[in-house]
């Protein structure tokens, strides 16, 4: 009998059948709940969720404030500070976004202020994986927010109507998670059922009721005091408090909810579970899994059942102790460890909650299982209840705890380097030829002819998957044809780190190192200072003038905004590296959302166009001049579509992050599938996009501006018109409705290339 999902399929309320995947479920119930903010970045898998709902408000389907935030910090931030407003707020975030809020998220339940995150569960790096697990969800136990699990796109768009009423009862006040299983759910669609009666809806959610807020002139209120021994400890049992009204106000919302939808959901799902001899303890999809394989063990009269809680956080202690009061053997899944701890959190729970009750005898094995996304099967289900039925028999546990499914590997079987790694003499080739002017200071290039640098061995191996007239590989070719020695890249995350190491292979041929986004420039900083320390004592030989080793970061895909906070603070210590920033105007390896580098009207998956909205609605930022503005030896922009100027450029940015300091470069970088062009479009695009002064080709050497390619100067000049409508993402800005979009574009791209040519002709700007 199953005890907790939806036994009726229909309630007292208008529903119509639907056919989504877990985020389109949650941003459906976002859109039927009517938040007012949603605070954001994209992540995968989660970041359908923000792209539905752009697309719904681009339709004019919902009103909900949409924020594009500079990471998930920033976006955690957001919501704080509107759900201080008194409103209803939303955002969603996966793995490494989590865990890059989780600083914030203390902070809100420690303050008592309501809203509801949703969580498309996935393993946490590194190495980087972008699978279901639950070791993202696993680190968020001890938040102070409620955790609700949902097992189907169904309960996902549910879970987050109760989660309203549960978080904002004035009993609890705390904010809310729901949590599905990454692609498992998140992208996987089923049929459910929506309501269709906007006003049922809002008479079932209620009006918020705040005791307090920040928009509120004649109540002052002063949020997150300072707060000290012995006070906070006071605090703590109030939202100790807080958790455990929980327990009692969840179960009423539940059937609440079941009386207006039909749909009865319970804290902790039962299957088979009256008389069980031994039990599987498991949460999401794989209790779902492992359900099917209990009906086909009890035909062969096995009395097997399967106990999955619905929520985490208060957890339900007195549920599972009911429930397994006369289970002889269980096994509790987790997919997470808590390394060390002999048991993932789960497990650890489970057995905290059967040890407070002296006529338990039942016995537990932990089990690991899933991780990054490791498919969980039939066979895995029934290997565990066979593993419990025997320890059941026995009376004893064989193997108290270990991971299922896990291989140790075999150092002979590892694979085999494709290609030798690049000695440092072979690309040692004087390609480019680097000199200072002594009265000017500035430095000369001399390139060979670019028919000789094709006989310079490639750093980067072939092979990539790298989408077909991807920008950035004829780019790094170019860089690394001029570069001098030895070579040691640092990829952020993105398309580049994804396409280059895919284990067990690497593209790479020269040493690689992988960190994420907002951590990037300063983890290669600490990389160069340990070279400079370990030579200084001796430790390593140092190199001549000249010959030390080249450190670069490799940044794009908006790395540049979440990753921007660590490499400012990279620029003004002036670490001797390369930040090299391939410019593809959007988070394009997670599938081309809004950026702060997307330009204005551009339309992404999360800036859509539609009868309400027409692309972003603000300027993108100019990088270069930051960093210029941080006082650099040397920034330049490129384009692989001027190879010469590029090379020159990179020849300068070694001399300089050999002997100065810090280089910032910024290339401009095709990507035909999210630019919405022909793979073979590149020429005629960069160019255009050059010619229109959009992106302006010039360098700033010692604090002094030099435009290396004019436009006007030669009467190749180009309406920036000509370039957005080479682009389908663009061509919607061509239309009669939206020429105060292009008319803005064209002011701003003016501005910005006549401040630019003041800077030129006035060096000491």
């Amino acid at each position: 009998m199953l005890d907790s999902v939806a036994v009726s399929r229909s309630g007292p309320v208008a529903q119509v059948h639907d056919f989504k995947s877990g985020n389109e479920a949650a941003a459906l119930a976002a859109r039927d709940i009517g938040f007012h903010v949603m605070g954001y970045f994209p992540i995968t898998p989660s970041t359908e969720v923000a792209e539905t709902l752009s697309k719904m408000h681009a339709d004019g389907e919902h009103e909900i404030v949409m924020i594009p935030a500079d990471g998930e910090h920033g976006a955690a931030g957001i919501c704080y500070g509107a759900a201080l407003g008194g409103g209803r707020v939303l955002n969603a975030t996966s793995s490494q976004g989590l865990l890059y809020s989780l600083e914030q998220l203390p902070v809100q339940s420690g303050t008592r202020v309501p809203m509801v995150l949703n969580v498309s569960t996935r393993t946490v790096s590194g190495p980087l994986d972008i699978r279901c697990d639950h070791s993202d969800i696993y680190f968020v136990l001890n938040a102070g927010w409620i955790i609700l699990m949902a097992r189907d796109p169904q309960a996902a768009y549910d879970m987050n109507f109760c989660a309203v009423r549960i978080g904002e009862h004035m009993d609890v006040r705390l904010p809310v998670i729901v949590a599905y299983d990454g692609f498992l759910t998140s992208h996987q669609k089923r049929r459910i059922e929506r309501f269709d009666d906007p006003e049922a809806v809002k008479a079932f959610l209620g009006e918020r009721e705040d005791p307090y807020s920040a928009l509120d002139p004649d109540r002052p209120v002063t949020f997150g005091p300072y707060m000290n021994d012995p006070d906070l400890i006071n605090n703590k049992v109030q939202q100790h408090q807080a958790m455990e009204d929980a327990r009692r106000v969840i179960p009423e919302i539940f059937a609440e909810f079941a009386a207006f939808s039909g749909r009865d959901y319970r804290t902790v799902d039962a299957y088979h579970m009256d008389d069980a001899d031994v039990a599987l303890v498991l949460l999401n999809t794989a209790a779902e899994n492992a359900k099917g394989v209990a009906d086909k063990m009890r035909e062969q009269g096995h009395k097997v059942g399967v106990v999955s809680p619905n929520v985490l956080r208060p957890f339900p202690t007195d549920e599972i102790r009911r429930l397994l009061k006369n289970v002889r053997a269980i096994v509790v899944g987790d997919r997470g460890d808590s390394y060390g701890a002999e048991g993932g959190n789960l497990s650890l729970e489970v057995r905290a909650a059967l040890q407070q009750d002296p006529d338990n005898r039942t016995l537990v094995m932990s089990r690991v299982y899933g991780l990054g996304g490791k498919d969980f099967y039939d066979a895995d289900a029934e290997e565990f209840f066979h593993e419990a039925l025997t320890a059941a028999e026995t009376g004893k546990v064989e193997v108290p705890f270990e991971y299922h499914g896990a291989y140790a590997g075999d150092d002979a079987a590892g694979p085999a380097p494709g290609l030798p790694p690049i000695k440092s003499e072979e690309v040692s080739r004087g390609m480019a030829k680097v000199t200072q002017n002594p009265e000017t200071e500035k430095l000369e290039v001399e390139l060979k002819p670019l028919w000789e640098m094709t006989t310079t061995p490639s750093r980067i191996a072939p092979g990539h998957g790298a989408c077909p007239g991807c920008g950035f590989f004829p780019m790094l070719r170019q860089a690394y044809n001029v570069l001098e020695g030895n070579v040691v890249v640092l990829f952020q995350t993105g398309c580049a780190m994804v396409t280059t190491t895919g284990y067990p292979k690497t593209a790479h041929r020269i040493t690689y190192i992988h960190n994420l986004f907002q951590n990037g420039a300063a983890t290669l900083s600490g990389l160069v200072e340990m070279y400079h320390e370990r030579i200084r004592r001796g430790e390593i030989p140092a190199a001549p003038e000249g010959e030390d080793t080249t450190f670069i970061m490799v940044t794009g895909d908006g790395g540049m905004d979440i990753g921007m906070g660590a490499a400012l603070g990279t620029a003004h210590r002036n670490h001797k590296l390369i930040i090299l920033e391939y410019d593809n105007q959007g988070y394009m390896n997670t599938g081309s959302q809004l950026s702060y580098a997307t330009p204005f009207g551009h339309r992404t998956s999360t800036s859509e166009v539609g009868s309400t909205d027409s692309g972003k609605r603000f300027h993108h930022k100019d990088t270069p001049q930051i960093f210029a503005a941080c006082n650099l030896p040397y920034v330049f922009t490129a384009s692989e579509g001027y190879p010469e100027d590029f090379m020159r450029k990179i020849s300068k940015a070694q001399w300089y992050a050999q002997r100065e300091g810090m280089v910032y470069g910024k290339v401009l970088s095709f990507c035909p599938l999210n630019w919405r062009t022909t793979d073979d479009a590149a020429q005629e695009v960069l160019q255009t996009a050059i010619d229109s002064c959009f992106f302006p080709l010039y360098e700033v050497e010692q604090g002094h501006t030099n435009i290396t390619y004019d436009p006007d100067a030669i009467g190749r000049r180009r309406k920036v018109a000509d370039w957005l409508g080479q682009m389908g993402k663009t061509k919607h800005i061509m239309a009669e409705e939206h020429a105060d979009q292009l008319e803005m574009t064209e002011k701003e791209v003016d501005k910005r290339w006549r401040r630019l040519k003041i800077k030129h002709e006035s060096p000491e700007l």
